[in-house]
């Protein structure tokens, strides 16, 4: 870094992964093999990158900072196995980007766009089967939270629509430089084949939404706001087996999408 005038970008995010152990751990939680096809979003200076391609496999790695390309790209000379991508993964079109087969998503994601990145491939990227990521530990508890945990919320609920999740490892901040200020964890998605639950998506969006806009609300207030006449509305969620002073972070994707059932 010191050779190329690189600093890390506070903007965007930048701690830089520096433990080669955990770079060959989270290929390893990410169950690369030989042949395998692997995207991995803001390659930084590379280090998990040659884990991967270490690991059997053909990495297309996509960095956003220009500044950190010319030494992306000499730390990753000579393997044949890594394609560098510039480009911005929040403006990806991921199904021109990635083509038919499957994919493997595995990354050190800077916090400002871990979300929006995730989503936007759960979305758009159908056809990447397997998402390892190394998160901040709020956000990849946000993930894969269930109902009643700390951190659950819409986030979750989207996640669990689209995949299953587990949490593979915690990570202290000493393998970051700099170091943050907060503890991160590996987190694993598998793409499910089909969602659980068989509901309009849209309709469904819309009541977890309105539940969470004010937390401390009452599901019956959320299909009040919904133009549920406030006379039905506790008998409507009571038909389906939804405790009508239950909050929303109580609430499954099952219960979600039954209420949704019931408002089209």
């Amino acid at each position: 870094m010191a050779r190329h005038g690189i600093r890390p970008s506070k903007a965007l995010g930048q701690h830089f992964l520096i433990d080669p152990n955990l770079a060959r751990a989270i290929a390893a939680d990410a169950g690369i093999t030989d042949g395998d096809r692997v995207v991995e979003v803001g390659a930084g200076l590379g280090s998990l990158t040659l884990a991967l391609a270490a690991a059997g496999a053909h990495v297309r790695a996509i960095e956003f900072d220009r500044d950190l390309l010319p030494a992306l790209r000499e730390v990753t000379a000579g393997v044949e196995t890594i394609t560098i991508v510039a480009a911005d993964a929040t403006h990806v079109d991921w199904a021109s980007e990635l083509d038919d087969g499957a994919w493997i998503a595995c990354a050190n994601l800077p916090y400002n766009v871990a979300v929006p990145v995730v989503m936007a491939m759960l979305d758009d990227a159908s056809t990447v089967t397997r998402f390892v990521i190394l998160v901040q530990r709020e956000v990849g508890e946000r993930f894969i939270a269930g109902p009643g945990d700390e951190h659950y919320g819409p986030v979750s609920l989207r996640v669990a629509y689209r995949a299953t999740g587990q949490l593979m490892r915690r990570v202290v901040p000493s393998v970051f430089w700099p170091r943050p200020k907060v503890a991160s964890v590996v987190v694993r998605l598998e793409r499910r084949s089909r969602p659980p639950v068989d509901v309009d998506p849209a309709s469904l969006w819309r009541v977890v939404d309105a539940g969470f806009a004010e937390r401390r609300k009452t599901m019956r207030s959320a299909v009040i706001r919904l133009g549920v006449d406030p006379g039905r509305a506790d008998d409507l969620l009571r038909e389906r087996a939804i405790d009508p002073r239950a909050r929303a972070e109580r609430l499954s994707l099952q219960d979600f999408a039954r209420i949704a059932e019931a408002l089209v």
